[in-house]
């Protein structure tokens, strides 16, 4: 993508709002307050103006129509538009340069930092094509330097401070949706991802696994060796279950105390295989005084075992109770398939029932 379009709804806002406001502005300025001027003047920024208001209401109204390609315009398209009302009205002075600012701030908060630069740019030529046709040469000069030197700082401080506040969003949502001691997805996350990787599942996208793991014995681990010990195991889990998965689209979410679960695109055999190979690897680990933690798995998969994301969840946890059951320290497969959705239309008419009563005599 050869730009970057952070927030559509607050560009679409911005363009509305300055459209509109600009058109009514023109009109009042440029046509009704000279209304001695040449007609093709006067025509040509009524035009203009007109053009603004629709355009913004068009953005404020339905921006969802509007191409991809607009937004990217916009900066460009606005300083030629301010270039040229300030040419057809001969307005060299400091407060019609000011109208840069707005397509200036515009890229600034809303694009790349290539369309920022072209912008200012444009600004730059834009001013001098009015500042050398109305001011003497040494005029014209200082103040071109003045508003070139003027947009590119105010473009720097504003990239710089949104660029900031997209860092600290960015720490924000991790910190939100990943656990702080395994760095594992919450459960916040992990309902947000099952819901949709479910939803791509049952449109005809990858079978979706449901990998749910317990840590078994974890309270021994905890009373005998400690919490620290017990807090490095469940890291070690996080961790394998992570690099076990490497190949797939997958979520590893811890979901609370020695519970962990696995979002995996695989079918049943692949995931029977992720979930040995998770063990595997953590029963081949050292440095735990308590030794390797043991995992109980439970698998299922959906469109396999079941068709909502409900009836997934309910499957692998049988599954799980079945490898506990079994003596722990082993993975299950979910049984059978999801439950057959009932058709009203096909479900057989019950019998009428026969009178109890013989024949009248």
């Amino acid at each position: 993508m050869p730009y970057q379009m952070r927030d559509q709804h607050g560009a679409a806002r911005a363009v509305a709002y300055l459209m509109l406001a600009a058109g009514v502005y023109n009109i009042i300025t440029g046509v009704l307050m000279k209304l001695g001027d040449p007609v093709a003047e006067l025509v040509a920024l009524g035009i203009t103006s007109t053009a603004m208001l629709v355009v913004g209401l068009a953005c404020l109204r339905h921006p969802e129509k509007m191409p991809d390609a607009f937004w990217l315009s916009v900066p460009f398209v606005s300083s030629c538009v301010v270039t040229g009302l300030n040419l057809a009205t001969r307005d060299a002075t400091t407060g019609a340069q000011l109208f840069y600012l707005w397509p200036l701030l515009y890229a600034a908060s809303f694009l790349s930092r290539r369309v920022i630069a072209v912008t200012i740019a444009m600004i730059s030529a834009g001013h001098a094509s009015v500042a050398f046709q109305y001011l003497d040469g040494t005029r014209a000069m200082n103040d071109w330097l003045a508003i070139t030197v003027a947009m590119a700082m105010t473009a720097i401080v504003v990239a710089s401070l949104r660029e900031r506040n997209d860092r600290l969003r960015d720490v924000l949502e991790q910190q939100a949706t990943s656990d702080a001691l395994t760095g594992a997805a919450n459960r916040r996350a992990y309902d947000a991802e099952l819901a949709r990787v479910v939803a791509e599942a049952a449109a005809g996208g990858d079978p979706v696994a449901l990998v749910t793991v317990d840590v078994d014995h974890f309270k021994e681990v905890n009373d005998t060796w400690g919490h620290a010990v017990g807090d490095q195991a469940l890291q070690q889990v996080a961790d394998t279950l992570t690099s076990a998965a490497a190949g797939h689209e997958h979520l590893v979410a811890r979901l609370g105390g020695d519970e962990f679960a696995v979002l995996l695109r695989a079918g049943p055999a692949a995931a029977l295989r992720y979930a040995e190979q998770a063990r595997a690897d953590l029963a081949a680990g050292t440095g735990l005084p308590s030794g390797p933690p043991r995992l109980s798995i439970g698998i299922a998969v959906l469109p396999d075992h079941a068709a909502t994301a409900d009836e997934l969840q309910r499957a692998a946890d049988a599954a799980l109770y079945e490898a506990k059951a079994a003596g722990r320290g082993r993975s299950r497969l979910a049984r059978g398939g999801p439950a057959p959705r009932q058709n009203v239309d096909r479900m057989p008419r019950p019998t009428p029932a026969r009178s109890s009563s013989g024949p009248a005599a």
